[in-house]
């Protein structure tokens, strides 16, 4: 069977100068990242939150993208036959950095290659997507969840305190979600969230919610027509962490295990809302090798991917963080 290895160590962590560019027909380089890319943006939510338009700037690890954030317009009344007041515009420069790096690595070995109905090719493409997926995931959600804005304005609703679950919108203990009285439904806490993000002139289109499973389940349970017809529209089927073809409260559901945990003690969970332009991403599988190994009758398939993640618009993103009973 295919033996997957993690770069950093395990038996087969050995490659040296005399095995390089032995490569066999059983992988073409090109193919392969192609399959693994392929298989990265149909599982990741990340990719379907994000802001990914310069993912085709980068070639290598540690190359930077120079963001322009557009300057904001002052619009101001205006007298017939007066002068009016020239706006010398200025930009801010915000800097994508690719310093994140993960790698993989799996042997497959001849006899199973030439004797086994299985394509190990598409096998390992599929697995290593899905952990290279898991791992810049869980890494950017927990970036975008620091990179909430915390003043001015403040788009923290609960929060990871110790203290006991509350009904109201407060920033320090936990949301008490759930549906009895003085409870927070988890439709009351979207709704809150979409105002926070209307506040501040994000627009509607492009907006997304993001949370565990959990969150669902307690969102299932809500009685309501609008519930029923918005969750359960479209075909149902869950794609990128999609959740329903429709919108509840204007956004895009999206579930995700890799949200992360909370730290307080009465908190059960958290959950994010933002739009498309809160978080630029960009990542990229750099190199793809094939050597045939020394020490069996094998080849070793190794890849590198690089990725780099930056919060653009702080007050584009609100969070969420709750009790449940």
């Amino acid at each position: 069977m295919a033996v997957f290895q993690n770069a950093s160590g395990g038996a087969n962590n050995n490659f040296n100068a005399g095995t390089s560019g032995q490569t066999n027909e059983f992988f073409v380089p090109e193919i392969f990242s192609k399959k693994i890319q392929n298989f990265f943006r149909k599982s990741s939510v990340i990719e379907a939150i994000t802001n990914t338009d310069y993912a085709g700037e980068i070639a290598a690890f540690g190359d930077t993208v120079k963001i322009i954030k557009e300057p904001e317009i002052t619009v101001a009344a205006y007298t017939r036959a007066a002068s009016t007041a020239k706006q010398f515009l200025t930009d801010q420069e915000l800097t994508l950095v690719i310093d994140k790096a993960n790698s993989f690595k799996f042997i497959v070995d001849d006899i199973e290659e030439k004797l086994s109905h299985i394509n190990f090719a598409s096998v390992g493409a599929s697995s290593a997507a899905y952990t290279l997926k898991n791992t810049m995931d869980a890494e950017v959600l927990s970036a975008m969840f620091a990179g909430v804005s915390t003043s001015g304005p403040d788009h923290r609703l609960g929060g990871d305190g110790n203290g006991a679950a509350s009904g109201s919108f407060g920033a320090n203990d936990p949301l008490d979600m759930g549906y009895t009285s003085g409870e927070l439904t988890p439709l009351s806490i979207m709704a809150r969230m979409a105002r926070l993000l209307d506040d501040s002139s994000v627009p509607e289109d492009q907006r997304w919610f993001v949370a565990k499973p959990e969150f669902y389940e307690e969102l299932a349970a809500e009685d309501s027509k609008l519930m029923s017809s918005d969750f359960n529209q479209g075909d149902g089927g869950v794609r990128n962490g999609l959740v329903a073809s429709g919108s509840i409260r204007g956004f895009q559901m999206y579930k995700s295990s890799n949200v992360p945990a909370t730290v307080g003690s009465t908190a059960t969970g958290q959950c994010l809302a933002g739009h498309m332009s809160s978080t630029a991403t960009a990542q990229s599988i750099l190199n793809i090798e094939t050597l045939r190994d020394h020490d069996t009758f094998g080849d070793i398939v190794r890849g590198l991917h690089v990725y780099g993640r930056q919060v653009l618009r702080d007050d584009a993103l609100v969070k969420a963080v709750y009790a449940i009973d």
